[in-house]
């Protein structure tokens, strides 16, 4: 089964194929909405109704990002332009490694939803969120974004010192795109 997903992200396209190895995962290529809802699920369904008015059949996008509890929430939905609208991975752990400097409480969650749409429609939306903390200084050449940063106590290390197939196993967007494929395997024979 052919599924069409929403993003220009490098990063998160690895890791939406590697997720469902029975599944064709093909991207749009088309600008990015503009993506100004107040929660993650508002910009993934945003971006499944913009990107799923450009094809037929299913198409899923998903808006994902860092909470760290000590900045009450933030970066939240600003996570990929924290540090500006076309910041860099390294800009924006700088800036977060800057707002947290001298901070104790280092608690954060990554969370992803993912919004699955059918022509256009959206049809049902898929949540996932892993617990962990911040470290003081990046750690691993994995990963992407804050994955670097992000220190997942049941690894005894980062996602960015993790094998691509260990995170999955645990992450936020493992976790919704697990999701996500298991309902994609309950419709096949249903709809076409």
């Amino acid at each position: 089964m052919t599924v069409f997903c929403g993003t220009s992200n490098a990063g998160k396209l690895r890791e939406f194929q590697l997720a469902a190895p029975d599944f064709e995962i093909r991207a749009l290529r088309a600008p990015a909405p503009e993506e100004h809802g107040a929660t993650f699920a508002e910009n993934a369904r945003l971006k499944a109704t913009y990107y799923g008015a450009l094809s037929s059949g299913w198409v899923f996008a998903d808006d994902s990002g860092l909470e760290v509890d000590a900045l009450a929430g933030a970066p939240g939905v600003h996570s990929a332009r924290f540090a500006g609208p076309d910041a860099s991975d390294q800009a924006n752990n700088a800036l977060l490694l800057d707002r947290l400097r001298g901070v104790p409480d280092r608690s954060a969650r990554f969370v992803c939803v993912i919004a699955l749409a059918r022509d256009g429609v959206v049809v049902e939306t898929f949540r996932g969120s892993v617990e962990g903390r911040i470290l003081e200084a990046p750690r691993g050449a994995h990963g992407f974004g804050y994955d670097p940063l992000f220190f997942y106590q049941p690894f005894g290390g980062t996602f960015g010192e993790a094998s691509d197939e260990q995170k999955m196993s645990v992450s936020h967007r493992g976790q919704a795109l697990e999701k996500m494929f298991a309902y994609l395997r309950s419709q096949r024979g249903q709809v076409d």
